[in-house]
């Protein structure tokens, strides 16, 4: 049994994002953590709703859940890689203006806002993780293709450093990570080459906690693999 060390005896966690594989599976360890005393999940068919796509559901699910808080864990599993309209490109002759868009509001721009609003209900030493992926590294990158998700991912990257910078100043014990969750068995993932070596969502979740837990103020605004390996930019 997971069981987080960090965040003392009577934790709250957030999650944002709870419908996917990932989230369930966040929510699912959070709940069977006996140190954790309250689990609060928001996404799309939650009350209050929270989707990405709709700025104001984000500020309004702050406000009526900040209640709550502050909370010593915040986790944001949402992105978007695929969907009906929206696929990888190839090359950048397959770009198209939609896809772009509809892509960088999941993963960046929707992920800004909630570090907006969502912030400023964390604990002054908790930690608060987003999905990012390792594509979205530039350095790594050696394959090309699939422009939009990188794109995104390099520009969520880049939000979460500049924010944690300006969150070191207001609360220098708290975290604020990226992470790469490497591949899981996800709707996300099914239709793309290695998702038959994908790991399970629960055990994903189970590393991605880990890391966080494991990590200092030191470590906040940095680039994590689910192994604790740092990312290179």
């Amino acid at each position: 049994m997971l069981r987080l060390q960090s965040f003392g005896p009577a934790y709250r966690a957030l999650v944002i994002g709870n419908s996917g594989a990932l989230g369930q599976a966040f929510c699912e360890q959070l709940r069977n953590d006996p140190g954790c005393v309250l689990v609060t999940e928001l996404g799309r068919s939650t009350t209050p709703a929270l989707d990405l796509e709709d700025p104001a559901s984000i500020t309004a699910a702050a406000q009526s859940i900040a209640h709550n808080g502050p909370y010593h864990l915040i986790v944001l599993t949402s992105g978007l890689l695929h969907r009906e309209g929206v696929q990888p490109e190839k090359a950048l002759a397959a770009l198209r203006q939609e896809a772009l868009q509809a892509v960088f509001q999941v993963n960046a721009l929707g992920p800004a806002l909630v570090m907006r609003d969502f912030l400023p209900l964390l604990d002054r030493k908790g930690a608060m993780a987003v999905l990012s992926a390792k594509v979205g590294s530039i350095g790594d990158n050696r394959l090309g293709g699939w422009y939009a998700y990188r794109a995104s991912k390099a520009a969520l990257n880049m939000l979460v450093k500049t924010a944690a910078i300006e969150l070191a100043r207001q609360s220098p014990q708290a975290r604020l990570l990226s992470l790469h969750p490497g591949t899981v068995q996800s709707r996300l993932s099914r239709p793309f080459k290695g998702s038959a070596a994908a790991r399970p969502a629960d055990k994903a979740a189970s590393e991605l906690l880990a890391v966080i837990d494991r990590s200092l103020p030191a470590d906040s605004g940095g680039f994590f693999s689910y192994s604790g390996d740092r990312i290179e930019w």
